[in-house]
């Protein structure tokens, strides 16, 4: 039997490494439906042709539930960052293009992002009523679309293989709408993680799928609505700032 590696370890689930499978435990109290909606989704996508980890099974495991998929090997493009900054440019040119490539297709199956946000806005208890009924107001005149919306793309979750193809993970978040809110929610994690590289995607996302910044940042203070509801006290600063509606008019 392979060694069991850890990879990461967060408070509902660890991932490891057994030979060549991946294994996302969750712990107990992770709601069950979830653990299996991840793999609806990851059904979804291989429909797709989209190349992505496949999922080999959900298993019940120590009192929780875990999906495990394929392992796929290879360099993220955090790392191949890391590793090299002057191709900066490149990289996020790379991210556009299969951020571009996953947005073609277009998806019903999946949740509406709109949907989606407006349930996580309406349970918001850290912005006051009238803050609510503005972002509301502004999610609702958003164009309503299908395309397919990872939901978390950032650098760690593209992989690279030595022949230049690439693999996309972590499709939990993936649900089906509008470009404008994945480009606004992969500009989000940049300016929360990697503060050096946001405009940067930015403008190259908006060249490359001939977008209006200006578009993009009217999804901002949504987005930055719907992080604020994973309630991480080092990012409150900042997601406040952008959900200043006034500030996007």
């Amino acid at each position: 039997m392979a060694e069991r590696i850890i990879l990461e370890e967060k408070a509902n689930k660890t991932i490891y490494r057994e030979g060549n499978l991946i294994i996302k435990e969750h712990v107990p109290s992770h709601p069950k439906e979830n653990v299996f909606n991840e793999a609806y989704i990851h059904a979804c996508i291989e429909a797709c042709g989209l190349p992505i980890p496949k999922i080999i099974s959900v298993t019940p495991s120590n009192g929780g539930w875990a999906l495990t998929m394929e392992y796929v090997e290879g360099k993220t493009l955090e790392q191949l960052l890391r590793e090299d900054p002057s191709r900066a440019e490149e990289y996020l040119g790379k991210l556009v293009d299969i951020q571009l490539e996953i947005g073609s297709h277009r998806v019903t199956r999946l949740r509406n992002t709109r949907y989606k946000m407006e349930e996580v806005i309406k349970k918001l208890t850290d912005i006051d009523a009238s803050t609510r009924y503005e972002l509301l107001q502004r999610l609702h005149g958003m164009a309503n679309h299908t395309k397919l919306c990872h939901g978390d793309l950032v650098p760690s979750n593209i992989i690279i293989r030595e022949d230049g193809s690439y693999c996309v993970l972590d499709w939990a978040h993936a649900t089906s709408g509008n470009a404008g809110a994945e480009a606004a929610i992969t500009y989000m994690r940049f300016s929360l993680e990697h503060p050096e590289y946001a405009d940067m995607y930015l403008h190259i996302f908006c060249e490359k799928a001939d977008m209006a910044i200006q578009y993009v940042q009217k999804w901002m203070p949504i987005v930055a609505a719907a992080q604020l509801s994973k309630h991480k006290e080092s990012e409150k600063d900042l997601l406040m700032k952008w959900i200043s509606v006034a500030e996007y008019q």
